[in-house]
């Protein structure tokens, strides 16, 4: 299982760990926040991060605004504003494109391409709830799992 989360802007909350552990990988999309958090999360998994429009300082300007990770046979495109997707996912071969920056949890498959945002794990935003996602990758495909933070 690979645990997604972005938009933590510096909050990594008890549950968001509870709720990701057990993950072979933990993919950030962004607006970390501090690196303080991805030292958080790698007490639990390695983790893949991309930047996000908040992230700015020495510490952000070493993470790069796009990643690609590959993780049984499946290829996975990483990025924070969906927006700024520049390239064709399904010419590219990528099974799934991660992103953020919405704050909104979104999951849906087109042309055969799982569209993944985990929503929001860090302060609350309007009357969105706290979210991340677990991505269980099988054999026989992909299955996003949305999870709730009660918080």
């Amino acid at each position: 299982m690979i645990g997604i989360i972005s938009d933590t802007h510096g909050l990594v909350r008890p549950e968001v760990m509870e709720a990701l552990t057990g993950a072979e990988l933990i993919i950030h999309a962004g607006d970390i926040g501090h690196a303080d958090v991805l030292k958080t999360l790698e007490t639990i998994a390695p983790v893949v991060a991309v930047r996000g429009n908040n992230d700015h300082g020495s510490w952000a300007e070493q993470i790069p605004l796009t990643n690609v990770v590959e993780h049984r046979s499946h290829f996975l495109y990483v990025l924070h504003e969906l927006d700024h997707l520049d390239l064709d996912p399904v010419a590219s071969e990528f099974s799934v494109v991660i992103f953020g920056h919405s704050h909104r949890a979104y999951a849906e498959i087109r042309l055969g391409v799982l569209y993944l945002n985990p929503g929001s794990a860090g302060p609350r935003r309007f009357t969105l709830p706290i979210a991340v996602a677990r991505l269980h990758i099988t054999d026989t495909g992909l299955t996003p799992e949305m999870i709730e933070i009660e918080s």
